[in-house]
């Protein structure tokens, strides 16, 4: 009995050990599928901190300080965490800083994109953009204004809140938007390694 039990405890070893060694350690990703992982590891670090902000401050004006002093440091630390051949960054049609966020010709194109689906209803806050350009992957995740985003973006801003982003953004374009209205989008670049 105790032979049988050795014989069915090593076979039982050996079907596992064959069994890993045929599957593959872990399968490749897509590019959309990287890319995605890179706009999630952004767009969750920003929402999370401003999220926080909003919380400690109802007034919304730490969220404000926390975009002009902060956000862009992120967005560059987020950036240094990825392979030397992948960005994240974010953009928009309606800008608050330029410098910084600022959005070519592709970009525009798939936004402008967006915003038609959005007007036809044909949208979905799902519609992942994978574009072949110039030796890079660009995976586009549209970002909505939501009613919170409207304290800051919105057609009805506090004098407050008016005024600290004049102060940080005195250019800033990033405001009108009406809910669910196409706020901008994160793109994950992609090089072909």
């Amino acid at each position: 009995m105790k032979s049988a039990s050795l014989l069915l405890a090593s076979l039982l070893t050996t079907g596992i050990l064959l069994a890993q060694e045929a599957t593959p350690a872990s399968t490749p990703l897509t590019a959309k599928q990287e890319g995605v992982k890179y706009i999630k590891l952004l767009g969750g670090r920003l929402k999370g901190k401003l999220q926080k902000e909003m919380k400690a401050d109802k007034t919304a004006l730490g969220a404000v300080a926390f975009c002009a002093k902060e956000a862009e440091a992120l967005t560059k630390e987020v950036n240094a965490k990825l392979p030397t051949y992948a960005t994240v960054r974010r953009t928009a049609l309606k800008l608050r800083n330029p410098q910084a966020n600022g959005a070519d010709a592709l970009d525009i194109e798939v936004m402008k994109g967006y915003e038609e689906s959005i007007a036809n209803k044909s949208f979905s806050p799902k519609d992942i953009r994978v574009v072949e350009h110039e030796g890079v992957t660009r995976v586009y995740k549209p970002l909505l204004a939501k009613p919170v985003c409207l304290l800051c973006h919105g057609s009805k801003i506090s004098p407050a809140i008016q005024a600290e982003i004049t102060k940080h953004y005195p250019q800033d374009k990033a405001v009108d938007f009406a809910e669910n209205s196409l706020r901008g989008v994160i793109v994950a670049e992609i090089a072909k390694h």
